[in-house]
């Protein structure tokens, strides 16, 4: 019989929900932050060097699961534009600090969450494991939300340059709770992402649909997850006897 010793998590999507969040009006406000910092640009200028460097590290994002962060896309732009900038630059991380605020604003925690937190905590370690571009706002959310305390590990693929389904995040985040894959439990909502990343390493994993993924969406991917819930509450009174039937 194995002994499950951690449950990894997804975060957005499968613990949290996004709600009333536009995109288009954070552009607009990264592109009045760039302008206030100095780099006088015209919107429509700016919005195409974006757009063609987004692209660009969209492809190396996605294809190659290396990650990028928004501070190297912005910073791209704006050298393409004729200005001496960096990454490291400290108006280019404001700028990208001012785009994520809406977003960070947005989340909210989807029902039942804090009770499988604390159910899973009692007799588990816990970690997270987060495709995202800007490391900050994750941290950020999890104290916001009032989350944080629960997990001793948390990964995000904008600090260890792979993104999920890349085995090599998965691998690191087995490393940092001090488990194997067998001892192991993954919750995600994104078929490709979540269940085939933690498959490919061995771990066992559990599909929760969301706002971003339906049961529809899993069918399509052909990927079989070991098991399938509705909802967090239905994870709250399944994964445990989930867990202690794992053999």
């Amino acid at each position: 019989m194995v002994s499950i010793k951690a449950a990894i998590f997804d975060f957005i999507g499968t613990l949290t929900n996004l709600k009333k969040y536009s995109v288009k009006v954070s552009e607009m406000k990264l592109y009045r932050a760039v302008v206030n910092a100095g780099f006088r640009v015209d919107s429509e200028a700016f919005f195409k060097a974006y757009g063609q460097v987004h692209e660009k590290y969209r492809v190396i994002r996605y294809q190659k699961l290396i990650e990028v962060t928004n501070a190297v896309w912005v910073s791209e732009a704006l050298t393409r534009l004729g200005f001496k900038t960096g990454p490291q630059d400290t108006h280019v991380k404001t700028a990208v600090n001012v785009f994520f605020q809406d977003y960070l604003n947005s989340l909210e925690l989807r029902r039942c969450v804090k009770r499988i937190l604390e159910k899973t905590a009692a007799d588990h370690k816990i970690g997270l494991i987060s495709n995202f571009t800007h490391a900050p706002v994750i941290y950020a959310a999890l104290r916001r939300l009032d989350i944080n305390e629960f997990f001793n590990a948390v990964l995000v693929s904008e600090e260890v340059g792979w993104r999920k389904p890349h085995v090599k995040i998965f691998e690191e985040a087995l490393k940092r709770l001090g488990v194997s894959a067998c001892e192991s439990v993954y919750v995600g909502d994104s078929p490709l992402e979540d269940i085939k990343g933690a498959s490919l390493v061995g771990i066992k994993t559990v599909f929760v649909p969301s706002q971003f993924y339906t049961l529809e969406n899993l069918c399509e991917s052909r990927q079989k997850p070991d098991m399938m819930v509705k909802d967090i509450c239905e994870l709250c009174e399944k994964l445990p006897r989930f867990i202690n039937n794992i053999v």
